[in-house]
């Protein structure tokens, strides 16, 4: 089953149709690996101290349909492969059980300093691959 948040839509993450601005799920798919990796047992600033950071390397965005003010989605997010210094996600928007939005997005670990490719964290690889097979 994948990790997942409810998000409440609030004004400020909508155009002027009250329809979320695309961009915005970006946004809620970043709180949703966020999440993920705090159930992981990481936070971010663990990283940092550690010299690691991740960045997204490729995304491939599908919107189906619009969510609108006031409604509560769920981001649901699922690994699908797990690599030496990088991972893919599979994230979701949800809405009433409903597919809104979804989303590959591969995700590579580089060093804080010069950005170049390192090795997961081995424990934090162990635990991802334990979510991944969980799921």
């Amino acid at each position: 089953m994948p990790d997942s948040i409810d998000i409440r839509i609030y004004y400020e993450d909508t155009d002027a149709q009250g329809v979320v601005f695309y961009a915005n799920y970006l946004k809620y798919f970043e709180r949703g690996r966020t999440e993920f990796l705090r159930k992981c047992g990481y936070l971010q600033n663990d990283l940092l101290k550690e010299g690691l950071i991740f960045i997204v390397n490729k995304l491939d965005v599908h919107y189906k349909k619009p969510v609108l003010l006031d409604q509560v989605i769920k981001v649901e997010s699922s690994l699908t492969e797990v690599k030496k210094a990088s991972f893919y996600f599979h994230q979701k928007v949800i809405l009433d059980g409903e597919l809104m939005c979804e989303a590959k997005v591969l995700c590579g670990c580089v060093s804080l300093y010069d950005k170049k490719p390192v090795a997961l964290p081995s424990e934090l690889r162990s635990k991802m691959i334990d979510r991944k097979d969980a799921s």
